[in-house]
Parts: C-alpha cells; sequence; structure tokens
C-alpha cells in the first residue's frame, strides 16, 4: 500500500535544536520534528480529499458506468445535484458489518492464533518468527511471519465455497461493494485514531517515538502536549508510534500493511471475475489477465513477506492515518478498479493485444523480482557472491542510530542498481501498466492506477533518498555519483 517525500533536502531541526543541511559527515538515522507549510498543506490536502476520491471513483462506477467525467457534466449542467447522487448512494447494512466483521476477525486470528507451517515444507520460502531492521532507537523487533499462509487458507475456504459447499454467492464482495466501502473507513479511522493515542500515552518503545530524548524524558515529551512534530494533523497523519504492537506478536504496521487489504485483493479480483459470469455468461480475457497478474503480485508479496520487513514501510514509516486509512481504504478499493471495471465493461482483448499485456506485465514482474532479489542476496551474503556473472560493487558508508551507536552499511551499484537507484519500482511501474492496458482505451478510469503508481513510487524515490542523505551523508553523495539516475537509465 500497497509514500510522500520531498524533492530537495529540507533543513530539519532534531530534538537538541542542531540544525542540520542534509548532508552531515556522518547521518544520523530519525525524523524531522518541524513540518514545513508545503507538506503541511499536502497532508491536509488528503486527509480531506483522500475519502472522497475513493467515493468518487466507486460511485462513478455504480451510477455513471465509470464515467470520470459524467457526473461533473451532470451537476455542472444542473442535470444531477450533490445531493440526488449522495441519496443513490447504498449506505452501510447490518449485512456488510457483519460480513467485514466476520473478514478482519478471521484475519486478526490467523495471524495472531496460527503460527505458520509453509515454511517447513516449502523450498527456499522464510516464514515463522523472524528479525526486521534495527529500528532508530536500536531496537531489533521479531514478526511472526505468515502470511503466504494466511492467503492460501483463505483461498482455499473461498473455492471450497463456490464448488462444494455453497455458504454464500461468490459475487458477495461486488453486491456489498459500497456498504462494505463505509465499513472499511470506520475500521481505518477507527485504527488510526487509536494508533495515535497509544503512541502518545502507552506507546510499545517509546524511544522509538522520540529518537534521541533520554529515556526518563520521554513522559514529559508525550503528555500534555504534541511535541514529536508540532503538529497534530502530520501526526495523526504520518503516525507517532515508529512499531505499535499489542501483545508480543500483533504488530499494527506487519498486520494491516499485508491484511486485510492485500489478502483481500485477489478476492475481490475473483468476486469481480463471477459478477461478471453472472452478468455476461463468461469471463473476459482482460479479466483473467487482470486476475492473473495482479495475483502473481500479490503471491509475490507473501511469499516475500521476511524480505518485507527491511523496506521503506516497515523500517522508516510510522503507523498513522497514513498507513492505518490507506491500508484498509485506499489499497484494497483503488488497487482493483481495474477488475470493477472490467465488470461494467467486459473487454475482449485481441490475441496480441492480449499478448502483449502479459508479456509487458510478466517483464515487470521480473525487472521487479530481480531487482529485489539482487539486493537482498547482497545483504544476505555480505557481497560475497555474484551478479550478472560477477562479483558485486558497492559503496562502503556509516551511519549512526539514535541511541549513538555507529554502524557500517554497503549500496549496491552492481546488476540491476547499477543502471537506476530505483530500478525496482522501474518493474513495479511497468506491471502497473501492464493492468490498466489490459482494460483496453474505452476510459480513463482504470488508468488512475499508473497515474497514482508514477506519482507514488517518484514520490517514494524522493523520500527515500532524503532520509538515505540524512542517515548517510556524504556516503550517499557518492552513491549518487556512482549511479546519477533513480528510475530510468539516461532520463531520470
Amino acid at each position: 500500500m500497497a509514500a510522500k517525500s520531498q524533492p530537495n533536502v529540507p533543513r530539519t531541526k532534531s530534538p537538541d535544536g542542531v540544525t542540520k543541511d542534509g548532508a552531515a559527515p556522518h547521518g544520523q538515522w530519525g525524523r524531522a520534528w518541524e513540518v514545513d507549510w508545503f507538506s503541511l498543506a499536502s497532508i491536509l490536502f488528503l486527509l480531506l480529499f483522500a475519502p472522497f476520491i475513493v467515493y468518487y471513483f466507486i460511485m462513478a462506477c455504480d451510477q455513471y458506468s465509470c464515467s470520470l467525467t459524467a457526473p461533473v457534466v451532470d451537476i455542472a449542467t444542473g442535470r444531477a445535484r450533490v445531493s440526488d447522487i449522495w441519496a443513490k448512494t447504498p449506505s452501510v447494512t447490518k449485512k456488510a458489518a457483519r460480513l467485514y466483521t466476520l473478514w478482519v476477525t478471521f484475519q486478526v486470528l490467523l495471524y495472531v492464533v496460527l503460527p505458520d507451517f509453509c515454511h517447513k515444507f516449502l523450498p527456499g520460502y522464510v516464514g515463522g518468527v523472524q528479525e526486521g531492521a534495527v529500528t532508530p532507537a536500536g531496537v531489533v523487533n521479531k514478526y511472526q511471519v505468515n502470511g503466504l499462509q494466511a492467503w492460501v487458507i483463505t483461498h482455499l475456504l473461498w473455492f471450497a465455497n463456490s464448488h462444494l459447499f455453497f455458504w454464500f454467492s461468490p459475487t458477495i464482495i461486488f453486491d456489498n461493494w459500497i456498504p462494505l466501502l463505509w465499513c472499511a473507513n470506520i475500521l481505518g479511522y477507527a485504527v488510526s485514531t487509536f494508533a495515535m493515542v497509544k503512541g502518545y500515552f502507552f506507546p510499545t518503545n517509546a524511544e522509538d517515538c522520540f529518537p534521541g530524548e533520554p529515556y526518563w524524558l520521554v513522559p514529559i515529551l508525550m503528555v500534555g502536549q504534541f511535541k514529536f512534530t508540532g503538529n497534530f494533523f502530520y501526526n495523526y497523519m504520518m503516525g507517532v508510534e515508529f512499531n505499535p504492537r499489542i501483545g508480543k506478536w500483533f504488530d499494527f504496521k506487519l498486520f494491516f500493511n499485508g491484511r486485510p487489504g492485500i489478502v483481500a485483493w485477489t478476492l475481490i479480483n475473483l468476486s469481480f471475475a463471477a459478477k461478471q459470469q453472472e452478468l455476461y455468461g463468461h469471463v473476459t480475457n482482460s479479466m483473467v489477465l487482470v486476475n492473473v497478474l495482479q495475483a502473481i503480485y500479490v503471491l509475490d508479496f507473501f511469499w516475500n513477506e521476511t524480505w518485507y520487513l527491511k523496506t521503506i514501510d516497515i523500517c522508516h514509516d510510522h503507523f498513522g492515518w497514513y498507513l492505518g486509512w490507506g491500508d484498509c481504504v485506499w489499497l484494497p478499493y483503488l488497487y482493483t478498479l481495474q477488475g470493477l471495471y472490467l465488470v461494467y465493461h467486459p473487454v475482449q482483448l485481441s490475441t496480441p493485444h492480449a499478448m502483449g499485456v502479459l508479456l509487458l506485465g510478466l517483464l515487470g514482474y521480473y525487472v521487479f523480482r530481480m531487482a529485489n532479489h539482487q539486493k537482498d542476496l547482497f545483504r544476505r551474503t555480505g557481497g560475497r557472491c555474484r551478479i550478472w556473472g560477477r562479483k558485486p560493487e558497492a559503496i562502503e558508508c556509516s551511519y549512526t542510530s539514535a541511541d549513538g551507536q555507529k554502524h557500517r552499511s554497503k549500496l549496491l551499484v552492481s546488476g540491476f542498481w547499477g543502471l537506476a537507484r530505483h530500478f525496482n519500482y522501474t518493474g513495479d511501474l511497468m506491471g502497473s501498466l501492464a493492468y490498466c492496458l489490459a482494460c483496453g482505451g474505452g476510459h480513463l478510469l482504470p488508468y488512475f492506477y499508473i497515474v497514482y503508481m508514477t506519482i507514488l513510487l517518484t514520490h517514494r524515490c524522493l523520500r527515500d533518498e532524503h532520509r538515505c542523505a540524512l542517515k548517510y551523508g556524504r556516503d550517499w553523495e557518492r552513491y549518487t555519483t556512482a549511479v546519477p539516475y533513480r528510475l530510468l537509465p539516461g532520463i531520470f
């Protein structure tokens, strides 16, 4: 989920009041305490309009056959009022509330109660209890990695119901899509608000909320004032607590990033395919392509869930509205727009078009996976490996965590990582474009995904590099000189 940074490295003020200009001799790994006006404006815009954007897209499909311009034209010309559109929008129902509560409860139980067993018999799969990266306060958390198991069990039950038990219709998700939207919003706002309160008054690890401060000072900072950045809206959106947990194993970030949204992603697509079959008597090749290509991405996520513990979402992001609401609402509702569109517009692609989409999607996945594999292999072996048939090259660097400990690291400059600093994102964008192209060219709506992912991943590049510049200092400058491009070699 399914990100946000500034193009230039801003001046940030650390807790001790010392101003740092992005590149110190050795970077201090932490977080800005002050928010500039542009960041605040962006945050307010997202808090106000992101829920409306989701509603608008879903409403456009439900009432205007997925046309993004027709609602605006109707309102502008007086053919419809906003109140008319809202009156036609289904409200939350008891059935949807029960269904969503059952869904989330089931995923919580799979996450907390059932330890992973897939790693015991699947060669190459790494699951069970795993360690995450070092946090800014120097903590190494342990995680119960069992997402693949949860995905398999959930989908086995789905197919068993569809072919054997018939407890519910496979179109149940599509049939309750808008009522479920309100349920997802309730959970998203509830968990985001709870996480903020928890971060201030009973954090799992207080030193990760206020990195760099003496432990005895943390309670003073937490009680009576919003000291984390000095801005309530930033704290609510971006989060106060780094790794909020309940008990030993329920980690908010790992659960909400993977479950319930990403497990649901493929179920939602299957329900859309079932609805297409019900309405038209067949499933189009475009719907098959969307289901297959997105299922590959989802399965890859869960197969490599241990690797995910070392990514920006877990290693750097605090848990706030951005992750809480985003994983509950934005991800399942906007990442599945292609399947939803194809229910209303059953596009049947020509064989060359379908083959081109498939090849683009598979090539994008190959680049995405191999780039990540190269970095993971380099990390696991300490550079004692071969990438593209030769010994990998790297930039030696160092950084200081908030507990004052110095660490050494290496930045890979071989393989895909010698072509661009974020070439895995390039593969991700190729796959995203394939999902959209599967829908033909009749409407703009299914292409929202590639536009959004381009903005998201470009912004994530900038945000990641801002953090790395602060973390590694002059060593980061050496790295960017060795690998000058971010996403597209020779262009950007």
